[in-house]
């Protein structure tokens, strides 16, 4: 609880994956990426449960094993084409009938391992302090838009009208990009029918993209790896 207000973790978990099957089940350090989310969530005190919706008996196993409600979501919930704001309406939903009175739901991605219980309760802070309706983790854009370009009937152009991709680094605007690590809401004020989970007043956590990865493929995994051996060598020295 967080200045007498309570708050819900979601994290959504589909079984189906096209990059990798099970992605959310498959090992990273030692244990199933589901575990990342939910162990960072019960070790954040201002978090009062902690939630994984899913359409897989296999994942929502995995939710129970490591101390997470495991609740299953509708099948026309866990398509390639379902919007992860009508999981959150979903959820919500579930949670309103059961007497539930928290006012701020997190939703954390089992994709984005590196979070860190102080990344979730900076967001929370600022959603009371600030009286958001919703927040969420950038960093600075691996490419920035000025740099990017379309191209139509072979013929390439800035993608930006009027942008000039030649600019050195240093005279180009600042971009930054989602990256999935945390985002936070007030779910009763989501708009009805709305992709977004970004809504109302908005706030924007910067943090360095050193700090987090979103793991989509294969070459993933090994950078996460990677990183995570490189963190245990740094600690122990």
């Amino acid at each position: 609880m967080l200045h007498d207000v309570r708050v819900v973790a979601l994290i959504p978990a589909r079984g189906g994956s096209k990059s990798i099957p099970y992605k959310n089940l498959r090992p990273l350090g030692g244990r199933p990426l589901l575990a990342w989310p939910i162990e960072t969530a019960l070790a954040t005190p201002e978090i009062d449960r902690v939630i994984v919706s899913s359409d897989d008996e296999k994942i929502l196993d995995c939710a129970r094993k490591y101390g997470a409600e495991a609740w299953r979501r509708p099948e026309e919930l866990a398509s390639d084409s379902a919007l992860v704001a009508d999981s959150v309406r979903h959820v919500n939903r579930r949670l309103r009938a059961e007497g539930e009175t928290a006012e701020i739901m997190t939703l954390l991605e089992a994709t984005s391992p590196f979070r860190t219980p102080g990344m979730i309760r900076r967001c929370l802070e600022r959603m009371i302090e600030e009286d958001l309706d919703s927040i969420a983790t950038f960093h600075a854009a691996d490419v920035n838009p000025w740099r990017t370009w379309r191209i139509s009937g072979g013929i390439p152009s800035p993608f930006i009208e009027g942008a000039v991709p030649w600019l050195p680094r240093q005279q180009l605007p600042e971009a930054y990009q989602l990256n999935g690590a945390v985002y936070a809401f007030r779910p009763d004020r989501l708009p009805p029918d709305s992709p977004r989970i970004l809504f109302g007043r908005i706030g924007a956590l910067i943090v360095a993209k050193e700090e987090v990865i979103d793991i989509d493929d294969k070459k993933d995994f090994t950078v996460a790896e990677t990183l995570l051996q490189s963190r245990t060598i740094n600690e122990a020295g």
